[in-house]
């Protein structure tokens, strides 16, 4: 009876308490609110004769204090939907936990990706992987002369400035190299598709250099396990190992255990530590 009367009791003020309880917690809940990352704004080019969507992650304290600049990253592949989101946490880890200086991230958003992020070619099947290919000129003019422009009447930077990307966009990066080499200080190409118009760029980049004494820049370069890249690009560092300028300051990854769809975050994570790695004090 004993135990009866106490079950009893525990009903009796369970129900008499869970109306508050119940209260309590939606006076402690509000509506959803939007979580937002970093800016967006577009810019209308006429260079491409179209609008186009930049997305931006400021690093802690450029709002907070008033002189601070800071340099910029360019992300070809920036949109919400595609590399921006994961590759500002990347970054914002990598700066908190003090393995990469503050850096700005100017995330591009794409409207025809194969389009701008190619060069001309000669061979038939790379026609075909979309409508229009050999782009890439008229992207870099965009980038050059209309977005690294307004990134810079925005905001505070201080002038230097690296690019990153991978696969097709590891292709602008390493043709823009080579094409614009004072675009940009530094160059991060991860599993670029090198095996574009039969290899051409490969087949040039030893006369690059040589025609380049005096380049000054900073170039990372990873690759995955993805045989049609990875069988062009393992001749990236034997090239450069015999060839590159003294300025050029470069690295190679080669991460076997990775493939094309998981290679970014990790090659990403080792081009912030080897190129943007904190002054020492």
């Amino acid at each position: 009876m004993l135990r009866h009367g106490l079950a009893v009791l525990c009903l009796f003020f369970v129900a008499l308490i869970a109306p508050a309880l119940s209260a309590a917690a939606q006076a402690t809940s509000t509506a959803s609110q939007p979580l937002p990352i970093g800016e967006t704004f577009t810019l209308d080019s006429k260079v491409m004769g179209e609008t186009r969507r930049i997305n931006v992650y400021l690093p802690a304290g450029y709002r907070e204090r008033a002189d601070v600049k800071v340099p910029v990253l360019y992300m070809p592949d920036g949109g919400i939907a595609e590399d921006f989101l994961h590759v500002a946490g990347l970054m914002q880890v990598s700066m908190a936990n003090g393995t990469m200086r503050p850096f700005m991230l100017v995330g591009i958003e794409n409207t025809q990706r194969r389009r701008d992020m190619t060069g001309p070619t000669e061979v038939v099947s790379d026609r075909k992987i979309a409508p229009v290919v050999g782009g890439a000129a008229t992207f870099r003019a965009f980038i050059r002369d209309e977005l690294m422009p307004e990134i810079d009447r925005r905001y505070r930077t201080t002038g230097e400035t690296a690019i990153i990307g991978e696969s097709a966009a590891g292709l602008f990066i390493l043709d823009t190299l080579v094409l614009a080499p004072e675009m940009f200080d530094a160059y991060i190409a991860i599993d670029p598709m090198l095996w574009w118009n039969d290899k051409a760029w490969m087949k040039g980049f030893r006369g690059f250099l040589g025609a380049h004494p005096d380049l000054q820049a900073k170039l990372f370069v990873a690759t995955s396990s993805e045989p049609m890249i990875a069988e062009v690009v393992v001749w990236v560092p034997v090239v450069l190992q015999d060839a590159a300028p003294k300025g050029l300051v470069w690295h190679f990854q080669s991460l076997p255990e990775e493939t094309h769809g998981t290679v970014y975050h990790p090659a990403a994570l080792r081009a912030f530590r080897a190129l943007f790695a904190p002054q020492p004090r």
